[in-house]
């Protein structure tokens, strides 16, 4: 597996290169880290806008098969999710099971600032694109705060083994889920990182502010990261599908 997924056959080629292995290891004296996270932020959106609809639906039935590993996810009462956009790996074979085991799903809503909320939603339920053009819930009877959540499915553009996430550049997660940095870890609500395979890098330089993640599930396994000494080396355990 490669660390950008731009060339399956070449094994971390990003990391391969010295801007790279610059912006990896946080070196700020030989490139501008603000532009290597953009351009790699690029590089991982292309690749994934890319894949092909039967792609897509081959990495679906993946990911459900990597989720049934989780204990959380076929027990948990409320499961937050995200509207798959911009090339984003589908959650439309992980939703449908939840509704028949009594399991409510939910979609974040943006709020003030850069705070999420979370709305129940069932295939059917009216939707609205927020200021982004995603999807949300339209006119929720009831939300929820990122604290009164079981489990959450995040998205992002590139992670590691450390559970270390790169996101969108919004923070928008990292400020909702803010408090459990303050919190012994795993805890509720446990965090799981959504991403096809080849969004893998091999380390994510990770800033004050970022919430890590507990889980990352791919479309080949389900990864535990919430053992690992995040500031170490330790590849973490995974589960293979």
């Amino acid at each position: 597996m490669t660390a950008t997924g731009l060339d399956e056959d070449s094994s971390h080629s990003l990391a391969a290169t010295s801007a790279g292995r610059a912006f990896l290891t946080g070196d700020a004296r030989h490139v501008d880290a603000t532009a290597q996270r953009r351009e790699l932020r690029r590089k991982l959106a292309e690749r994934r806008r890319a894949l092909t609809p039967p792609e897509r639906m081959s990495a679906a039935q993946g990911l459900r098969r990597s989720l049934e590993q989780l204990p959380e996810y076929l027990t948990d009462a409320r499961v937050a999710g995200y509207w798959a956009s911009h090339g984003e790996l589908p959650l439309n074979l992980v939703i449908p099971p939840l509704a028949a085991r009594g399991q409510q799903f939910l979609l974040p809503v943006i709020g003030q600032g850069k705070h999420l909320r979370f709305a129940p939603w069932q295939s059917g339920d009216g939707v609205q694109p927020n200021r982004y053009g995603i999807p949300e819930p339209s006119e929720p009877s009831e939300t929820f705060e990122p604290f009164q959540l079981d489990l959450v499915f995040v998205p992002l553009l590139g992670f590691d083994r450390r559970g270390h996430r790169l996101g969108h550049g919004g923070g928008y997660y990292d400020h909702s889920f803010a408090f459990l940095n303050e919190q012994m870890r795993p805890t509720e609500p446990l965090l799981v990182g959504i991403a096809y395979s080849f969004q893998e890098l091999p380390r994510v330089e990770e800033e004050a502010w970022d919430v890590p993640l507990d889980f990352v599930a791919t479309e080949r396994e389900l990864i535990d990261c919430s053992g690992i000494d995040r500031d170490g080396t330790d590849q973490g355990s995974k589960a293979g599908i």
